[in-house]
């Protein structure tokens, strides 16, 4: 079965290659925003993917594509300073306007395919990434849930040798993870004050900048007072009018805040790109993943101590304070998506009390300074050509960043037309009726005839991650020995290979009358299967068509003994009415595995 899983096979690529750059640019007559401030109308000449001059007027070279950029504004590429990129969303960061991302966690080998790609110029149809790789966590803290193995540290003694290891994988800078989730009304280890300074000098004593995620006043206050170079979001727990330990630290020791507003709304319980998914300036571009994504807040928790108003007042007050502010998404958490939640957390700041010339900064030279990207994030000769031009004047109006014309990467055109129109194709939702004929008992396989076959909808059939390039093999076959005495089950075997961070190979159901069609389910509350294997990880998926396909997955752990699993269909975030896939696959961690199911239902 060939799914289209991740979302990994949506677009094809966008041509776009190095050969446009050799051919001269020119943009005429625009009001230039040069990272910093409008400086005029001027005319901007690109040359081999760099701004060649910057003048009231230029002639023409022979053979120059001209812009006419008459009542528009260019800008520098906009600079995500905080991300998780995975799958093809690059593409979708420069399709509205981000050129560079920052990305705060990912498996160092994608980062190291993506800096060769980067090198050799193979990257301008798609945003650059500089990365912070594997992030420093404890056992069991934030950053290990997500199935990907990855070190952690438990002791200050291990800091210099931990820290090496991070930049001998290419980690850009060092990011870590200081927060024990109780200002969400969450539990969770965290490494203690004296290894995240550690942590920071180790970091320093290689020219590494350490950056320091938190969640709480107390934790952003430890973390300034350890030298911490930057906050990767700011607090929401207390008001800073309140804290003047925090304001007396942040205005001694000058770290960067990258505030994260929009997930910050989020995790307060308000879906914080609701309104940027209704503007019609970005509407058209916004795949029915991001759709679903912009529209969606974390869980509400009654004892949580997050309050939006909090993380807003701080950053006025740090703002006012001359405290550096750099605009950065978190994309794509709930109430975010790439590229497109740039615009909406520069509204965000603007309202915080930025101006929007400093809403801008914070998008461009702002972050290029405070990570020492020296060769972008401004309009000046001899810097890249990642540029913006957008209909009006956002330093009148911050919202106007959202009337892209023009998007040039290295000096090459974006063809955001194309993209617009594959987008457009992702939002056509086909209508759910009743629930498909023979779930009426939920019932779906117990395999005790011997085949693959199911009551209702498709076969289980075997899925894997080679369809998005990896090499993980994979299964399905029936054998004997049920689950409670029943003579037959699923037997799902495989080797996951740890060429992707997320991995897997397993087995696939599609409820819906045909391949890929949603079905109806709402009637049913829970999964529930029986299984049994090798002790290792596994993981059930839930594709929905509402989720834009995104994986909705738990994880569960197998035994030598047969042990029945439910599931409740709420605790994915959907309600069953329009499910296109069920699988139950291993992964991501690396290496061969076997698992039996046997009577999975719905009830």
């Amino acid at each position: 079965m060939r799914l289209p899983i991740l979302v990994l096979a949506l677009f094809v690529s966008i041509a776009s290659t190095a050969s446009g750059q050799d051919q001269p640019l020119l943009i005429r007559g625009a009001r230039v925003f040069d990272g910093t401030a409008i400086i005029g109308v001027r005319d901007v000449l690109v040359r081999a993917g760099r701004i060649a001059r910057v003048a009231p007027f230029i002639t023409a070279p022979a053979g120059a594509t001209v812009v006419d950029a008459r009542g528009k504004t260019l800008l520098p590429g906009f600079i995500d300073a905080h991300t998780h990129t995975f799958q093809d969303v690059l593409r979708q960061a420069l399709a509205f306007g981000v050129t560079t991302q920052l990305e705060m966690f990912t498996d160092h080998k994608t980062a190291a395919t993506w800096r060769d790609e980067q090198i050799t110029g193979r990257a301008n149809d798609r945003a650059d990434v500089f990365s912070a790789g594997i992030l420093v966590t404890s056992p069991g803290g934030h950053g290990t849930q997500f199935g990907l193995p990855i070190p952690t540290i438990a002791s200050p003694d291990s800091a210099q040798s931990f820290v090496d290891a991070r930049i001998a994988e290419g980690s850009d800078w060092i990011k870590i993870v200081y927060d024990d989730g109780s200002a969400y009304a969450l539990s969770r280890p965290t490494i203690d004050k004296a290894t995240m300074r550690a942590v920071i000098d180790a970091a320093h004593k290689r020219g590494k900048l350490a950056v320091v995620h938190v969640g709480s006043a107390t934790g952003a206050r430890d973390a300034i007072a350890s030298g911490a170079d930057g906050l990767v979001h700011i607090h929401v727990d207390r008001d800073i009018e309140a804290d003047a330990e925090f304001m007396r630290l942040a205005t001694a020791r000058r770290p960067f805040v990258i505030p994260t507003l929009s997930v910050n709304m989020s995790v307060s319980g308000k879906a914080g790109g609701a309104e940027l998914a209704k503007d019609p300036r970005v509407e058209p571009a916004l795949t029915q993943t991001d759709m679903s994504q912009l529209n969606q807040s974390f869980p509400t928790r009654p004892a949580s101590k997050a309050r939006y108003a909090y993380a807003e007042s701080s950053v006025t007050k740090l703002h006012a304070a001359g405290i550096p502010i750099l605009a950065g998404t978190d994309a794509p958490n709930p109430g975010t998506t790439h590229g497109a939640s740039m615009h909406g957390e520069l509204e965000l700041l603007v309202r915080a009390g930025l101006s929007p010339t400093q809403a801008l900064a914070s998008a461009t030279s702002v972050p290029a300074r405070a990570f020492r990207l020296s060769d972008r994030g401004r309009i000046a000769p001899g810097l890249r050509a990642d540029l913006l031009l957008v209909d009006g004047d956002p330093t009148a109006d911050i919202t106007v960043t959202r009337a892209l014309t023009h998007i040039w990467k290295a000096g090459v055109v974006f063809d955001r037309a194309a993209y617009v129109k594959r987008a457009a194709a992702t939002r056509v939702v086909a209508t759910v009726g009743a629930p498909p004929p023979g779930s009426e008992s939920g019932e779906i396989s117990n395999f005790d005839d011997g085949t693959t076959r199911a009551r209702f909808g498709s076969s289980w059939e075997t899925t894997t991650d080679q369809m998005a390039g990896g090499k993980s093999v994979g299964k399905v076959e029936v054998v004997d020995g049920g689950a409670n005495g029943t003579p037959k089950a699923l037997r799902v075997t495989g080797t996951i290979d740890a060429a992707l961070p997320y991995a897997w190979a397993g087995a696939a159901f599609g409820p819906g009358s045909a391949p890929m069609q949603p079905a109806n389910l709402s009637g049913k509350k829970e999964i529930v299967f029986w299984a049994r294997g090798d002790g290792k990880p596994y993981r059930v998926m839930l594709f929905a068509q509402s989720k834009g396909m995104v994986p909705l997955f738990k994880t569960f752990q197998t035994t030598g003994e047969w042990k029945e699993f439910v599931f409740p269909l709420e605790s994915f975030g959907t309600d069953g009415k329009d499910l296109l896939l069920l699988l139950i696959v291993g992964g991501p961690a690396a290496g061969a595995f076997e698992i039996v199911v046997d009577e999975v239902r719905l009830r």
